[in-house]
């Protein structure tokens, strides 16, 4: 079985610079860029072969298409992405992202190759099911109904395959933000736990996996989930009451016991003190 480790640095489907003030609107927009290097300088070195899909880092103009930012943009690099998937043409893949929208060709690419036999459990704080229309057009917010085949036409068409509703679950919900978002969940079934749910046991997900009748799971972990007073990761510093770092990994690891993990996720670093760092270093004398 051949796993890959891909760096996937896309950070425009983001449009986060108004909740993160103490730093540079730019680099705020782009941080998740930085992000997604810095979890893959971080994490343990490995045999496993990386690729990276190249992104941009161009933020002169940004255009919204179709209700979605950077609606170009992104469906070039969602293509870049799954021609790198193609050519590596891997069994398993650890993607290091970047924002939620990651996920995305992974997930069908995979969903593709193993004919449906893949489940989602997708641990974030929010459902990411808004649609292009919504009242906000960051594609990332949409990463989750992308990955069950709803969306932009033009970056959906592209995906090889999508996941039904009755094959996800969300773990750690705490935020759907708009009312109409919470009523989606119920309209289109998916099983949804909170952290409160969670924090002692990851029984809920496992059941639901058993019940799946899906032999692979494929994982998204966004950092928001956690507790922000355990660990600030994300963007937000709310709302409160995620779930705690241990029992994050406790459930990722809980999960990939129970069945075959052939995709993890991790998305959405928000690294304000990197930044911050970074510009002061372009500040002093003979380093720039």
């Amino acid at each position: 079985m051949k796993t890959i480790r891909l760096i996937y640095p896309q950070w425009q489907g983001g449009n986060i610079a108004r909740w993160i003030p103490n730093i540079p609107a730019e680099d705020a927009s782009r941080g998740y860029y930085l992000g997604s290097m810095l979890l893959n300088f971080l994490a343990p070195e490995t045999d496993n072969q990386t690729f990276t899909v190249p992104v941009s880092t161009d933020i002169s103009e940004r255009i919204e298409k179709n209700g979605v930012l950077d609606h170009d943009i992104i469906a070039s690099q969602t293509k870049a992405a799954l021609d790198t998937l193609r050519i590596a043409s891997p069994d398993k893949v650890v993607t290091l992202g970047g924002e939620c929208s990651v996920s995305v060709p992974v997930f069908s690419y995979l969903a593709d190759k193993y004919k449906g036999d893949v489940a989602i459990v997708w641990i974030d704080a929010h459902p990411d099911i808004t649609l292009p229309g919504d009242d906000y057009n960051g594609y990332h917010a949409m990463a989750l109904t992308a990955c069950m085949g709803m969306g932009d036409k033009e970056i959906i068409g592209q995906l090889p395959a999508s996941v039904p509703t009755d094959a996800v679950c969300l773990a750690g919900l705490r935020e759907c933000e708009y009312p109409y978002i919470e009523k989606r969940v119920e309209e289109l079934g998916l099983t949804h736990y909170s952290p409160q749910q969670l924090a002692g046991t990851s029984q809920p997900v496992i059941d639901w996996l058993k019940k799946s009748g899906k032999s692979k799971v494929m994982i998204h972990f966004d950092m928001d989930v956690m507790d922000p007073a355990d660990i600030l990761a994300a963007v937000a510093d709310g709302p409160a009451g995620g779930l705690k770092l241990n029992e994050v990994v406790r459930l990722i690891n809980d999960i990939a016991s129970s069945k075959e993990l052939i995709a993890l996720t991790v998305a959405e670093p928000m690294p304000r003190l990197a930044i911050r760092l970074k510009n002061m270093l372009a500040q002093l004398p003979l380093i720039k």
